[in-house]
Order: structure tokens, then sequence, then C-alpha cells
């Protein structure tokens, strides 16, 4: 399987930074030399190797080798793959940059490298077999896409950031078939189209007879790309139930040391 992550943005609601917004530190964890910083894409990452990914593929553009640098060629079990957007033109775009990669009946899973959202485990809750969104309730949701449902879970329209919306549902991260990503990616590249935003594609996608489903398994949700939203991530690290630990396991295309997994 595996895991898109777009990391080319520049990352403005929470500058002056020195680094790409994806290392901001979040949180800690244990390490063999003790306890060390987690940066913020650390935690999407893991979540996609919960749910299956064993390729990871950060999107990145072309100032952000730091990325490259932190990450290297795997993390724990994943290989991890780098791909270049040149200009920051939307999230489809970074989106699709990795088809050359994917194969049609491999499986994909993308989500938001300055996001952390519990339960880290929700990803398994999404199908293979069809598009699918990993649902959070919110307070606000006219500040994200918000997704809607029929009675079905069937997904019938996602709201982009829009002021009125009738549902507190917004998607966190989606998975799908490889043929059904090269099928989105079509759809996407048609003159007509190249939309910024993945909600505004997928509704495209089911006027056309797509279909799409929408699964509520998520409880928590934080995007970290704002300083309100990067205390907030602190605080809900803070409140999580009682931690276990999962590791990693080091040595897999060139990770020196393990990398232990702190997850609630």
């Amino acid at each position: 399987m595996w895991g898109i992550v777009p990391a080319a943005g520049r990352g403005s609601r929470i500058q002056p930074l020195a680094f790409s917004k994806e290392l901001l530190p979040v949180g800690s964890r244990p390490h063999e030399t003790g306890e060390r910083p987690c940066a913020v894409s650390e935690y999407l990452v893991e979540r996609m190797i919960l749910g299956g990914a064993d390729k990871i593929c950060f999107v990145i553009s072309p100032g952000k080798s730091d990325i490259m640098e932190y990450y290297g060629a795997a993390y724990g079990p994943a290989d991890i793959a780098y791909m270049v957007q040149p200009r920051p033109v939307g999230l489809c775009d970074a989106v699709f940059r990795p088809a050359p990669l994917i194969a049609p009946d491999e499986t994909v899973v993308v989500g938001l490298p300055d996001t952390v959202w519990f339960p880290a485990d929700a990803l398994a809750s999404l199908p293979d077999d069809r598009l699918s969104f990993l649902l959070f309730p919110v307070e606000r949701p006219e500040l994200f896409d918000a997704v809607e449902l029929d009675g079905s879970e069937r997904v019938t329209a996602i709201r982009v950031k829009q002021p009125e919306v009738r549902s507190r549902w917004i998607w966190g991260a989606f998975k799908m078939p490889g043929h059904v990503f090269h099928a989105l990616a079509a759809l996407w590249r048609r003159p007509e189209r190249r939309d910024e935003y993945i909600g505004t594609l997928v509704n495209a996608w089911l006027a056309e007879g797509g279909s799409a489903v929408g699964v509520k398994a998520g409880s928590s949700y934080v995007d970290v790309g704002t300083v309100h939203g990067y205390r907030a991530a602190i605080g809900l690290l803070g409140e999580g139930v009682a931690p276990h630990h999962t590791t990693l396991p080091s040595g897999v295309a060139g990770v020196p040391h393990s990398r232990e997994v702190r997850l609630p």
C-alpha cells in the first residue's frame, strides 16, 4: 500500500519558520537515547503504517530538502520515495504527482502532514475496494472540507470551506484502489478541470457516476498549520489516554536506528 504525503505547501499560516512546517516539533516520544521531539508529519506517517502502508511518497517543493534529510530512505518498515512539485499549484496537483509509481492493483491512502488526529488506527476502518473518506467531527466545519452523506453513508457532496454547511464531519484522510486513483487523476487532467482542491474534484467524480463512502471512525482532529492549532495539538496529545508503545523495526533501507512509536 502507498501512502501519499503532500508536503509542498509554503506553510504561510505559521511562518516564520526556519524549516519546513512538516518538521514542526509537536510532542515527544521515547528514543533509545532518552526522549526526542516528534515532527508533526510523523503522526501521519505512523498512522499510515498502522493502516497497512509499506511505501510512503512525500511530495515536496524544490526548497524542502530538509524533509529528505529528516526521513531518509525509510521510516520503520516503510520505504520512502520523494516526488517534487515544482510550483505550489494545489493539493490535487501534489496528490497525483506520484501517479507513475502506483500500479492499478495497489491501494493508496492520502493524508495531510500538518494534522494530528485520533484514533491512531482509524485508517484500518476504511475499505480497500472503493474511494473512502475518514471523517472527523469538528466544531467549525466551515474551515475545512465538510462531507455530506446519505443514509447509506455514501458521499453526496464535499463543501470546500463554505460558510454554511449542513455536516459537522470533515475528511482527514482518504483511501482508494490504484485504478480509482488513476481515474481521478485522468478526470483532474482534463483541460476544463485542474482543480486545486480534492473536494471539488470528487464532486465532479460523483456527478459523472462515481461513488465514495464516508466512514465516521475519527474522534479528534487538529490542523497544526496555525499557532492556535499548534497549541490545540499539544493539548490533545497531553489529554490522550494512557499510551502504549509500538516499535517500528530499524535497519530498513538505510534507517540507522529504531524509531519507537508512542501511540494512544
